[in-house]
């Protein structure tokens, strides 16, 4: 049932990174499902056939979006862990600070995930591993954390851990709450200090 958890990758020619960046600003302010491979191909300059060498398909291209944005958060998360040090509340508080700093730069409409899944649900989809593997991977960086806080009430905590984290980037995208993040983190403190 479903995909394989890491999903092929398409090895990145100039051509196909111009792709890239186009899909990616068109899937993120359009969603996936209203942006055509034509409109794809118009604004990266190529033509489809191009396109269709490189991805194969647009379902390649959502990979490759998907993947892309997951890699760069990760990255920029590990740095903040980094900075974070040992301590396992810090770095749960560096999670929430982190992703303030994304969504203010990279996320005005919300999690790319999230809003990806809104638009793919079928488990046989090559994105859907993407999608998951995110949340899981979020999942468990939140259990490893709070194993290091509270070893019995680990799991418990990581769940309401992760609910703050994805509430917040969900509230982040509405714009319905000022700092969607500063609430959260207020609640992350309060659970912490428990």
């Amino acid at each position: 049932m479903g995909q394989e958890e890491n999903p092929r990758r398409v090895r990145m020619t100039p051509g196909a990174r111009r792709v890239l960046e186009a899909a990616e600003r068109l899937f993120y302010a359009h969603g996936i499902h209203a942006v055509g491979v034509d409109l794809i191909a118009a604004e990266a300059g190529v033509t489809k056939k191009t396109l269709y060498d490189r991805f194969g398909s647009k379902e390649q291209i959502v990979v490759e979006y998907l993947a892309g944005r997951d890699e760069r958060w990760r990255d920029l998360l590990a740095a903040r862990l980094e900075g974070a040090g040992e301590d396992a509340a810090a770095r749960v508080e560096a999670v929430f600070e982190a992703s303030r700093a994304w969504s203010a730069r990279y996320g005005a409409k919300g999690c790319s995930m999230i809003n990806a899944h809104a638009e793919i649900s079928d488990p046989d989809h090559p994105a859907y591993p993407v999608i998951t593997g995110q949340k899981r991977w979020m999942l468990d960086l939140f259990t490893g954390l709070a194993r290091e806080i509270d070893a019995a009430g680990a799991d418990r905590l990581a769940r309401t851990l992760m609910l703050l984290h994805e509430g917040a980037l969900v509230t982040h995208g509405l714009g319905v709450v000022p700092d969607p993040f500063g609430t959260a983190l207020d609640q992350v403190r309060e659970l912490l200090r428990r």
